[in-house]
């Protein structure tokens, strides 16, 4: 029978020019060794168990000399040696050798430091046995009420990560935490304890939120965040929860964090969708959850993010009744052309271009004609000719699908016959061959246009 690998949590880079250090002096080193010695020696050890060797001597030496240093590298080194550590005999009995572990960790997570407390806390999350934390759970409690958050944020996600894996250590676990997260101030510790209840007990996460739904908006976003995950969860479970939440939604999108307005955004077009015709509030909301990605797309700096937030707006085209909303924002949409980005400038066209009525073309076309100037009046280099050429292209699109915007179009292109840009030039010459085969009505005025421009 092939043993069971052991789960690991850690990655160590190992120089391939070391030598495998010698067990006997690794033992001499961690006994008698000063502080930065028996660092070192810890290192070493912590490096060999991962490579796979096996050091069952070394054990008692680290617990008898080591363990009762107070130096805090050294604590930080033997979080991970006890993480690394083979902790049961080959029958898989727990090695008596650990209850004296089990000691040193309860007297950390009482240690009047409070990195100390929190990273013993983070080290717990890892513990894969019952029987070693078992005995820590009143020190793992009192935590909650440690004045320092990290101690007190560190303790919830310990709590949570043991009730998920061995609920019987902590049945009280969802309402232990349900009245932390009531008398709790620090937004880390209150999003800690709402995931966990959102994991564990979404009953009493939700009841929470109904008694705080008018502050929301001013939680820290990394608790907004959770909120809106909860709220998706529900409504979509049960369809009668919405309007009870969907206003809270709705006032996230204007959050001072773009993440959680994104979040909300993508929630609140989830929540309002409707296969068929769509009703007025539905209207509204998709139309404001729309202008929120148009605006993060505006005031966003990376363009990745400018691109994933498009790619959203862009699926928003696919239901009937959303794109309808859509088309009201084409002017809006245009916005995002204030982006110096070439493919970022293509979708918005594109989608523009697919959304754009009678009703708003004559304004579309006077914002392509302020765009086609802007790339007059700034330096020429690759990406404005291309920029240019798309503009080309976009007009003689509006003048194919919209005839009546042709007069006005027509002397904006003919400019472009001269144009250094061939490709431009060249699309433009396409252009006025076909409008003179379409528009009979405008062929003298292209005429006159080609014989005055400057060839």
């Amino acid at each position: 029978m092939t043993a069971v690998e052991q789960p690991c949590y850690t990655l160590i880079n190992l120089p391939s020019d070391s030598e495998p250090p010698n067990e006997l002096q690794l033992k001499q080193d961690l006994e008698k060794g000063d502080v930065k010695t028996k660092i070192e020696a810890l290192k070493k050890t912590i490096n060999m168990i991962i490579s796979g060797e096996r050091l069952p001597g070394i054990l008692m030496t680290i617990i008898r000399f080591v363990l009762p240093l107070q130096d805090h590298t050294i604590k930080k080194l033997l979080l991970i040696f006890w993480e690394i550590v083979p902790k049961t005999t080959p029958d898989g009995k727990l090695m008596q050798e650990m209850i004296l572990v089990c000691d040193a960790y309860r007297k950390d997570l009482q240690h009047p430091n409070e990195f100390i407390r929190g990273s013993t806390l983070r080290f717990l999350c890892k513990l894969k046995e019952p029987e070693l934390l078992e005995p820590l759970m009143p020190a793992i409690r009192t935590c909650l009420e440690h004045r320092h958050c990290y101690v007190r944020r560190n303790a919830v996600l310990a709590i949570f990560t043991i009730y998920k894996n061995f609920e019987f250590l902590i049945p009280d676990a969802p309402e232990l935490i349900a009245t932390f997260l009531e008398g709790e101030q620090d937004m880390s510790c209150k999003r800690n304890a709402f995931l966990m209840l959102l994991h564990a007990d979404q009953d009493r996460a939700l009841a929470y939120l109904a008694s705080c739904l008018d502050q929301v908006t001013s939680f820290g976003d990394i608790l907004q965040l959770v909120i809106v995950e909860l709220i998706y969860k529900v409504c979509h479970a049960n369809q009668s929860e919405k309007p009870r939440f969907i206003r809270c939604v709705y006032n996230l999108l204007n959050s001072t964090s773009q993440a959680v307005r994104y979040e909300a955004a993508g929630t609140l077009v989830t929540l309002s969708s409707a296969p068929t015709a769509i009703k007025p509030k539905s209207y509204h909301l998709i139309s404001a959850a729309a202008s929120c990605y148009i605006d993060l797309i505006v005031k966003e700096s990376d363009n990745n993010v400018k691109l994933i937030v498009l790619d959203r707006l862009i699926a928003l085209k696919e239901q009937p009744s959303q794109e309808r909303v859509l088309q009201d924002l084409v002017m809006d949409i245009l916005r995002v052309l204030a982006s110096p980005d070439l493919e970022v400038r293509k979708k918005t066209l594109n989608l523009a271009m697919e959304l754009v009525s009678s009703r708003n073309i004559e304004e579309m076309v006077l914002v392509l004609k302020k765009e086609v100037a802007k790339t007059h009046n700034v330096v020429e280099h690759e990406d404005t000719g291309k920029y240019r050429q798309l503009l080309v292209r976009t007009l003689h699109s509006c003048c194919i699908k919209f005839p009546d915007v042709a007069a006005t179009v027509i002397p904006v292109l003919i400019e472009f016959l001269s144009d250094s840009n061939e490709l431009a030039a060249t699309d433009v010459l396409v252009f006025v061959r076909e409008a003179i085969q379409k528009f009979e009505n405008l062929r003298p005025l292209i005429i006159e246009l080609l014989v005055i421009s400057p060839l």
